[in-house]
């Protein structure tokens, strides 16, 4: 039996700190919770058990993805959002805005306030009333600079247990490293030297869950979150939450015990708030925060999609794509996948691992450097480095910049996103990814970060020039793309658990076919630029391509090369 909320955070805080400290734990946690209900009361917190319609669909962006003179950049963005997005996506996703130190945001100096330089709560507060937000839980680490690690360095109670203290010649080899940087940061205390747990970088200072002050006044945070107008949180880098000498340090009991408890708290207080967890490693790693589909997150990150994706465009071949697309289950109807292909992060390689070969990694990475990206690396056990990720533009992946044919790369660009906004779940679309977006190499001169050759920020007048010409190549992108969502959302078969069947009709073509009350919709993707023709019994001989906006009969559907159809019975 799941049990109610509240037993279930006790017992989450047991497993955690055992029995006595769990339970005085979860007696300060009570209090909390009241003063959250306390100042939150009436019906925006009912109950009711979370539905994914065919109009989810969420827009990934930085709050000051586009500035305009003498207003906040969260202003802007709403104002660009409405008139050029619309109702196309319902759920916008803002990565972190709070006032951060490095790492574009993901080293947060204070989870509670707005950076100035993006705007305010109520920037935030009013984008929330035309789009659900996606809020993030930056809760693994926080800047070197924040007051809670000065009041650690000043020996400050209770700050001073914050933090993980670990000695320098303690074995740590066991730990899975996500980046090719020291575990062990020295830093000068009020009480000498110490040696903190850095997972990411020098300045992202590792917090000490062993410490339930800590998980206290985290979950405070993620309450803030919610009053703030979050309907969903993502927990950013999750898997590395809790540490154990000896152990991986990754995918830990106590880290789903964690998010097991947030779960609870959600139920309890704001059952409307979903879960997300961003776990960028192998597949089966990766669903295990589902937990048993009723008490983990409701989404998470599919994260081997883009690189299957990017194998098939890569080699004209879409059966690897299609035998792990055919293997996807989610544990219930309250939790599904949340597709996406570009992120503000680079293209993870790790999740490909056990379904790609070594050679075939291999050749995404020399895609990679072919097109003028480049690689990031993590540290393996043995000292050895792997590469982790693909840092490059989706766009400039799928096309050689050196090679240019405009027609035929979008045709390919587009047919990517049309894998993705067609598969069951919840489709996750990067800004950049809106306008077809091309590696900016004076960004990543400016940073000194390969991440940032995938995180362009745009001024509001160029921005608007370039869409003002429909023949220009944003235009073109960002109107085939809204005109694709739009059609999408107006079709119940695209909800997040329509039923989903993977087709094997060519090794050429990527296809399925969604059902759901009462539609049916034949998806084809050809995922090579070498024209098909795919045997496809219509009813009564007959369909119609509500892509294509045309007619098609006969016993057989033609692709051109990266054509991509949604084929509907009759005359749509």
């Amino acid at each position: 039996m799941m049990g109610n909320p509240k037993e279930r955070m006790l017992t989450q805080l047991q497993i955690i700190y055992g029995d006595l400290l769990g339970r005085s734990t979860f007696d300060r946690l009570t209090a909390i919770l009241q003063d959250f209900q306390s100042r939150n009361p009436g019906e925006s917190y009912d109950r009711y058990s979370p539905r994914f319609t065919e109009h989810d669909c969420v827009l990934i962006t930085y709050a000051d993805q586009v500035r305009q003179k003498g207003q906040s950049p969260l202003a802007t963005l709403h104002t660009f959002v409405q008139k050029y997005i619309n109702q196309a996506v319902n759920t916008i996703h803002l990565l972190p805005f709070y006032p951060y130190s490095s790492d574009d945001g993901f080293s947060v100096i204070d989870y509670e306030m707005v950076d100035p330089e993006v705007g305010t709560w109520a920037d935030i507060e009013m984008l929330g009333r035309s789009y659900r937000l996606m809020l993030d839980g930056v809760i693994n680490h926080i800047s070197s600079e924040s007051h809670w690690f000065k009041k650690y360095i000043a020996g400050e109670v209770p700050y001073d247990r914050f933090f993980i203290e670990v000695d320098p010649v303690t074995d740590t080899s066991s730990v899975v490293r996500p980046r090719a940087l020291p575990l062990l940061t020295e830093v000068q205390t009020h009480n000498g030297p110490r040696h903190v747990w850095t997972t990411f970088s020098d300045d992202q200072i590792d917090l000490n869950y062993a410490n339930p002050d800590v998980m206290l006044e985290i979950i405070r945070v993620l309450l803030l979150y919610v009053e703030r107008g979050a309907e969903i949180i993502r927990l950013d880098a999750i898997a590395y939450l809790w540490k154990e000498i000896g152990t991986t340090c990754i995918h830990l009991p106590q880290t789903h015990a964690a998010v097991k408890l947030w779960r609870a708290v959600m139920d309890e207080v704001a059952p409307n708030c979903l879960l997300i967890t961003e776990t960028n490693v192998p597949h089966q790693e990766n669903i295990s925060y589902f937990g048993n589909g009723k008490d983990e997150a409701q989404l998470v990150y599919q994260f081997p999609l883009a690189p299957l994706v990017l194998h098939s465009f890569s080699t004209g071949d879409a059966r690897r794509l299609t035998k792990w697309a055919d293997s996807l289950t989610t544990p219930s109807p309250e939790t599904a996948f949340f597709n996406f292909i570009a992120s503000h992060d680079g293209i993870g390689v790790r999740p490909a691992e056990g379904v790609l070969s070594p050679e075939e990694i291999e050749a995404l990475i020399e895609r990679t450097l072919e097109h003028r990206g480049e690689v990031s690396f993590r540290n393996q056990p043995d000292g050895s480095r792997s590469v982790y990720e693909l840092n490059i533009t989706l766009y400039d992946f799928l096309n050689n910049p050196a090679k240019p044919s405009p027609g035929e790369d979008i045709r390919r660009f587009i047919a990517t996103q049309v894998i993705m906004i067609s598969l069951a779940g919840v489709p996750g679309i990067y800004f950049q990814s809106l306008l077809g977006a091309r590696n900016c190499f004076a960004c990543a001169m400016e940073t000194g970060r390969f991440r940032s050759l995938n995180r362009e920020k745009y001024e509001l007048l160029s921005l608007e020039s370039a869409l003002s010409d429909p023949g220009s190549h944003f235009g073109k992108v960002l109107a085939e793309y809204v005109r694709l969502l739009d059609i999408r959302r107006k079709r119940k078969a695209f909800r997040p658990h329509a039923g989903q069947e993977i087709l094997s009709l060519h090794d050429r073509v990527f296809a399925l076919k969604r059902v759901g009350e009462g539609e049916e919709i034949l998806c084809l993707v050809n995922v090579s630029g070498e024209p098909v023709k795919v045997p496809v019994r219509l009813p009564e001989g007959r369909g119609f391509d509500l892509i294509g906006q045309e007619e098609i009969s006969g016993d057989a559907v033609r692709l051109a090369g990266y054509q991509a159809r949604w084929l509907v019975p009759g005359d749509g």
